[in-house]
């Protein structure tokens, strides 16, 4: 995996918000170096975002956890 320049994941947080219809996502980037990109949704991390080169093509991985505390009740 490679890291991501700040205009990448400007760019990736656009595109993430039109595709998702979500204006409150935001792609954070790490704190320091060889940690992850983070993905928020109004402030709350649900996942990380990952890029992958190989063969020239770049691509990013969304990787999304949800905890199932975090579902609402059976029915």
């Amino acid at each position: 995996m490679s890291a991501m320049s700040s205009s990448e994941i400007s760019r990736l947080q656009v595109c993430l918000r039109r595709l998702l219809g979500s204006p409150g996502l935001t792609v954070n980037a790490p704190p320091r170096a060889g940690l992850s990109v983070e993905l928020a949704v109004n402030g709350e991390v649900v996942g990380t975002v990952h890029r992958d080169e190989d063969e020239g093509e770049v691509s990013y991985a969304v990787h999304m956890t949800v905890l199932e505390e975090d579902l609402p009740a059976p029915k």
